[in-house]
């Protein structure tokens, strides 16, 4: 396992130099001089020819490029043109409240939408099932702003049972701040991961050891149970793991309506403000945690799958 998994980590360098390359040219080459937009029209030439000497911008492409990738090497991705503040140290500070909502809508999502789409699974063509599959295509055709106005104003105001915006990382005043947020991300996210996962269950269910435990007498419960939702792990946990790396960026709509101060809401100020440094990090963080994402996926697949053979 130790040395499949250097293997793995070794083969996701050119990945990762390929994925650097793309960011690369689309921030620097085809983003256009950053220097206009920060000192505005007015600048003069000095200004222009100092802040690019601050910035590397009158260094070669060549150089430019191995400066992006020491800050990749680093995690140091210098400034943040609006703030001056380190952009490292803005990142750490938002996914604390980007995770206290993201984590736990995503373990409850999971997990109730197995436990839904093997109910669904089970109950196939019947009252059940085609309820279960209503209700999920009816949560889709729904916008998840309509979701987070309908939550704001009935939960927040009128009844007052949530706070309409705000942060609090404390515990356990946090509980109170993210319990809107996260139930909406359930409701918006349940439907496709419900439909995904009964797609799933009900391939498993036509595969010939399922014929094979019925004509042995196994009850449905069991099969299901014991066989269909073990051996339907692999999708499941491709699809569960992908996205994994995506929670550290939160919910970059959740974030800007509630006044939670993660990572969706420093994209929203980065895009605002068009600081190319801080969506370049973002872009290259989110690059780099899929990645090593696919890494995770393949070590799950061995642990939930013996079949699955570290070659």
């Amino acid at each position: 396992m130790f040395v499949f998994i250097v293997r793995r980590i070794f083969s996701m360098i050119p990945t990762v130099f390929g994925a650097a390359l793309l960011l690369f040219i689309l921030f620097n080459l085809v983003g256009g001089d950053p220097t206009y937009i920060m000192l505005g029209k007015n600048a003069s030439a000095q200004q222009i020819t100092e802040l690019r000497a601050q910035l590397h911008l009158d260094q070669p492409r060549i150089v430019q490029f191995g400066i992006y990738l020491k800050e990749i090497a680093t995690f140091d991705f210098g400034l943040s043109y609006s703030s001056k503040q380190r952009i490292s140290s803005m990142i750490a500070r938002g996914v604390g409240p980007s995770l206290s909502v993201a984590l736990p809508a995503f373990v409850i999502t999971t997990l109730w939408a197995i436990l839904i789409a093997l109910v669904a699974a089970y109950y196939r063509g019947r009252f059940v099932d085609r309820l279960v599959v209503f209700l999920c295509v009816l949560g889709l055709a729904i916008p998840a702003l309509a979701y987070i106005l309908f939550g704001q104003f009935f939960l927040g105001y009128k009844l007052g049972w949530f706070p309409i915006s705000g942060y609090e990382p404390r515990f356990p005043e946090i509980i109170h701040y993210v319990a809107m947020p996260v139930l909406i991300w359930v409701v918006v996210t349940l439907g496709v991961d419900v439909r995904f996962f009964r797609t799933a269950f009900l391939d498993e269910t036509h595969q010939d050891y399922v014929r094979t435990a019925r004509a042995k007498g196994l009850s449905e419960p069991k099969i299901f149970l014991k066989h269909v939702l073990k051996n339907s792990m692999i999708p499941i946990v491709t699809y569960v793991v992908i996205e994994i790396p995506f929670l550290i960026m939160g919910a970059i709509l959740l974030e800007n309506f509630f006044g939670i101060p993660g990572l969706g809401s420093l994209v929203i100020d980065a895009i605002n403000n068009s600081d190319f440094p801080v969506l370049k990090a973002m872009a290259t963080l989110t690059s780099l945690l899929y990645v090593f994402g696919q890494l995770l996926t393949d070590l799950i697949y061995a642990w939930v799958d013996p079949r699955v053979k570290m070659q």
